[in-house]
């Protein structure tokens, strides 16, 4: 039992752009108000990336601070992996790009696309290169510019959004009290239409997003309960053993309307969307290094997160801090 492996998770660190867009300032941009927006979503404000502002960028400058959190140099990484739905170039990789501007030379490097499940799916894949012995050290990064794949002009959907980047280190440990204790993916390709952001080969340039409101809340309600109860279930545990949920910020309703279906107490449940929006594979870690910031998460603590995005992907994962 001295040569199990596990692996623990630490250095959570996030970037959000200097420029800050207000409901406010969306009011003056199509026909909406700070009143309709904060009732409907719980959405204050989100952060916009520059022109020349990409989603390596952002995933970089949230990089090195999880790097220094843990005095970690960028040699020391075995792997980077990235997800994001909004990535500069279609290829090479945001992850290269993320390795060679920290200089990670002896790390290997990809991306993974599910949306805004990105950041768990990331964790299933790192806790699986962590217990087989692939790498010892690997950079999660969840980076977006969502803004830049945003029709501006359409109040059912500019009003959700905002780019943001978070990224943590999942690194081996013997030290069974601080570890990732389970993941669950799930996915469902009958939805796939319910989030679509338009491939660049279909429509002759990066097409905007589209989305059906009304089944996406639905879906996400449902989707995020069902793996949420499968992996207490399968753990033997219950919401009682559980210190925070770590939703996906999508939309303060949907937080609120998964709590309320299994009677879970809304006071253990982080919301930091109200400040970022939703920021899609990014919103977990932000989410976490918000209520760290908050004095609500410390070290040690039992977080059950969950989320849910486009294709439809969904999963949940069990993380002791």
């Amino acid at each position: 039992m001295e040569n199990v492996k596990y692996s623990k998770v630490s250095g959570i660190a996030t970037y959000l752009p200097e420029k800050v867009l207000t409901n406010d300032d969306l009011s003056k941009m199509v026909d909406t108000s700070n009143e309709w927006i904060v009732t409907r979503t719980g959405i204050e404000q989100r952060h916009i990336a520059s022109d020349d502002e990409y989603t390596y960028d952002l995933a970089y400058k949230s990089a090195i601070k999880s790097l220094e959190q843990e005095n970690l140099s960028a040699k020391s990484v075995d792997c980077i992996i990235v997800a994001t739905t909004t990535p500069a170039d279609k290829c090479p990789s945001t992850a290269t790009k993320v390795q060679s501007m920290l200089g990670a030379t002896n790390a290997f490097a990809f991306d993974i696309q599910a949306a805004c499940s990105g950041f768990v799916y990331g964790l299933s894949i790192a806790d699986s290169f962590i217990k087989t012995g692939k790498a010892r050290n690997i950079l999660l990064i969840g980076s977006e510019t969502m803004s830049k794949v945003t029709d501006w002009s359409d109040r059912s959907t500019c009003v959700l959004f905002g780019d943001g980047a978070g990224s943590c280190i999942v690194s081996s440990t013997t030290n069974d009290e601080h570890k990732i204790i389970d993941t669950k993916l799930y996915s469902d390709g009958e939805r796939y239409d319910q989030i679509v952001i338009h491939n660049s080969l279909k429509n002759g340039g990066m097409g905007h997003m589209t989305m059906k409101g009304a089944e996406v809340f639905k879906s996400a309600i449902r989707c995020m309960s069902d793996s949420m109860l499968d992996i207490l279930r399968n753990n033997s545990m219950s919401i009682d053993d559980v210190n925070w949920i770590v939703p996906h910020q999508a939309n303060a309703r949907i937080i609120k309307s998964l709590c309320e279906l299994n009677g879970y107490p809304l006071d253990k449940t982080i919301i930091s969307l109200q400040k970022h929006a939703n920021t899609s594979s990014a919103t977990i870690p932000l989410a976490i290094d918000y209520g760290m910031q908050n004095g609500k998460i410390k070290k040690g603590d039992m977080l059950l997160i969950t989320a849910m995005g486009a294709g439809l992907t969904w999963g949940s994962a069990l993380v002791r801090l």
